[in-house]
């Protein structure tokens, strides 16, 4: 089981990969496009990331309402959850 900051480290590496981003920039409080310059297209790039390290896809409609790196952490975070 992941927790919120297992999600958090894979996600701001993966950040830092995929956009050439400066690890300091990424926090939990970042907005994705204001602060870390993402596009939509490279939102795709980042949920197709997403699938494969968890082997489960968020739904292009989850991640609309995603402005913040601490709003990915959850919905990733609700991903990997185990069904109650």
């Amino acid at each position: 089981m992941q927790t919120r900051e297992d999600i958090f480290n894979t996600l701001r590496d993966a950040l830092v990969e995929l956009f050439e981003l400066d690890p300091e920039r990424v926090s939990l409080d970042s907005n994705l496009y204001q602060d870390l310059e993402i596009d939509s297209i490279d939102a795709v790039d980042l949920i197709d990331h997403i699938k494969r390290q968890t082997g489960k896809k968020i739904a292009a409609e989850e991640f609309k309402s995603v402005r913040t790196v601490s709003d990915v952490v959850e919905a990733v975070y609700r991903l990997v959850q185990p069904a109650a």
